[in-house]
């Protein structure tokens, strides 16, 4: 069952307002606790963790939802599919299209957190346009391969959110990687960890590292073949599975 527009809208603007509303209390407990924790502990401990955590929330919010929506892509527009001869593709632009307008509404509570701590990523965060770039390139064929998947397999989009619950936590969101000491061989096994974090260390006033970039766009090339094997093989079947 398909729901209206506006309660997906309404979804949005709570989930976004909690977001927010979490990132100012978190911000209020802090400046109202100044006898407790010393300023050091505060801009060399807490600030830096907030902003990562900030950042990596916003991040990981547009991955996820490209890979969700993206399993659904095909499944949800079936009617269209069905009376329409619009190109297929057409379904997964428009979810890549909706989470890039979720991201812009997002991003916001990224900027309050880093203006009431004072962070200043300067001219770095720039990289994060060609690094968004890529993250919805991904999207493309996520949505391309894995709707098509979704829609001869219905437990796809199941599998995928319990991976992601998964990856939530095996994907430095809430800790850093350099915490995993000794371990690094998982970090660096673990594809998520590169998506994110080509995004987010520009807007944390870091440069990614060049292995980063390099390995987001092997990911990249090798997702497009796979996509685009299964996707022309496979196409003219989808009116029937949906």
């Amino acid at each position: 069952m398909n729901l209206p527009n506006w309660c997906y809208a309404v979804a949005y603007a709570v989930g976004a307002v909690w977001l927010l509303a979490w990132e100012l209390a978190a911000a209020w407990v802090d400046r109202t606790e100044g006898d407790t924790i010393t300023e050091y502990t505060r801009r060399v401990l807490i600030h830096p963790l907030l902003w990562f955590v900030a950042a990596g929330f916003l991040v990981w919010g547009l991955l996820s939802t490209l890979i969700l929506d993206g399993t659904n892509a095909f499944i949800i527009s079936g009617g269209l599919i069905r009376q329409l001869a619009a190109p297929l593709s057409v379904h997964v632009y428009k979810v890549v299209w909706s989470n890039l307008i979720i991201l812009a509404h997002n991003i916001w509570i990224f900027v309050i957190v880093a203006l009431w701590y004072g962070l200043n990523p300067g001219w770095t965060v720039l990289l994060a346009v060609p690094a968004l770039l890529l993250l919805l390139a991904n999207g493309l064929w996520l949505g391309l391969l894995l709707g098509l998947l979704s829609a001869r397999f219905r437990d796809i989009p199941l599998i995928a959110a319990s991976i992601l619950q998964v990856a939530f936590f095996i994907t430095p969101i809430f800790w850093k990687p350099e915490m995993l000491t000794g371990r690094m061989v998982l970090l660096h096994a673990n594809p998520f960890y590169y998506l994110v974090e080509i995004m987010r260390a520009p807007l944390l006033g870091n440069v990614p590292q060049t292995e980063h970039w390099i390995s987001v766009l092997v990911i990249t090339v090798l997702g497009w073949g796979i996509a685009l094997l299964f996707f022309t093989a496979y196409r003219w079947r989808l009116a029937y599975w949906v």
